[in-house]
């Protein structure tokens, strides 16, 4: 059963982007325990333990997800949108939306002409964003132009449902499911006396384009990093493991391997979860993946970087689907990795 701490971030409305609600919820979780919390110019939120240790280790979660942008008003009081990360069309068809603006999330549901009305040709193509648009029951343009400025961001409403066996659907599993990971491990080190000093953020802006962890990277200036996202769970039917590998949800997280991954981070990754009895898979990477990693591991003059995902169906849909054990277990490797870091340690390939 999902602790409060990740009904909270699950279940509280985004913004996609800054994300201030969600990075409340992970303050005034981190406050309890951490040495220092703060937030960035840029809207990260860097929590820190044992901040006079040594190396420095960087454990990196986004918590911003995919929406969409008002772009315009129509004379009939609809909004019209842009997307704000990767959409497909077809998902956001019939979905219960929140606006949100300076006096809170409005709430609309977004849709199309009813399929009675679509000519034959209409039904057999994607629709794109242009004939997509979101209605809040205003009546004019000038009641919606009341409440909504242009530039206001648009979600799917948050929710989450315990299914069978331990999984979980919801919006934003991407990567909210990652904030707990490295802020859960981070709770675990605090009192277990880890040499290294830590700092976990909670990152904003991945989705259009790693910006987060690119200028959380370069104030951290870390030695070492473990960046946790979400990764394509290929047990259901359409996804071909010849293709796209072998991972299963509720087999245990999932270590990337390749040149997005420093090998004796990888090495050292596995070996812990070895000593720890903790079930892991292995995703091969041929390239940087699309990822906070790939942004952590090029950051000032290089950083060792690894990278621990969460397998996730349906990713990019407000019912994505993750296994809760998975979700532990990568919390639980992640601090058992920290301890086992100190500053002697080698983490030049070789």
């Amino acid at each position: 059963m999902p602790d409060q701490f990740l009904r909270d971030l699950l279940q509280t409305p985004g913004t996609s982007g800054v994300e201030q609600g969600v990075q409340n919820v992970v303050r005034a979780f981190a406050s309890e325990f951490a040495a220092d919390v703060t937030t960035d110019v840029h809207g990260n939120v860097l929590v820190t333990l044992n901040p006079e240790g040594s190396p420095t280790i960087l454990l990196d979660a986004h918590c911003d997800q995919i929406g969409l942008i008002v772009r315009h008003i129509d004379s009939l009081g609809f909004l019209r949108v842009n997307p704000v990360g990767g959409w497909d069309m077809q998902i956001l068809l019939g979905q219960r939306m929140l606006v949100h603006t300076e006096d809170g999330p409005i709430p609309g549901v977004i849709a199309r002409k009813p399929i009675h009305l679509l000519e034959p040709e209409e039904r057999k193509n994607v629709p794109k964003m242009k004939d997509l648009w979101i209605d809040i029951g205003s009546t004019s343009e000038t009641e919606t132009r009341s409440i909504i400025r242009i530039g206001d961001t648009v979600t799917p409403e948050p929710c989450l449902r315990e299914l069978r066996n331990g999984r979980l659907s919801g919006v934003a599993m991407d990567d909210r499911t990652g904030v707990w990971v490295i802020m859960t491990a981070l709770r675990k080190l605090a009192n277990a006396n880890p040499r290294a000093k830590i700092v976990a953020v909670s990152a904003v802006q991945e989705e259009i384009g790693l910006r987060g962890a690119t200028t959380s990277a370069f104030n951290v200036s870390p030695d070492v990093a473990i960046a946790v996202d979400v990764t394509h769970a290929t047990d259901c039917p359409g996804i071909d493991p010849n293709e796209f590998g072998k991972i299963e949800i509720g087999k245990g997280p999932v270590l990337g391997r390749g040149p997005n991954s420093n090998p004796a981070v990888f090495d050292l990754l596995a070996s812990t979860a070895r000593a720890g009895s903790i079930p892991i898979q292995v995703n091969a990477l041929g390239y940087p993946a699309s990822n906070d990693g790939a942004a952590i591991q090029i950051a000032r003059g290089g950083c060792a970087t690894g990278l621990v995902s969460i397998p996730n169906r349906y990713m990019h849909s407000p019912v994505e689907l993750v296994a809760e054990s998975d979700l532990e277990q990568a919390a639980e490797l992640i601090a058992a990795f920290c301890l086992a870091v100190d500053a002697s340690q080698s983490f030049i390939p070789k």
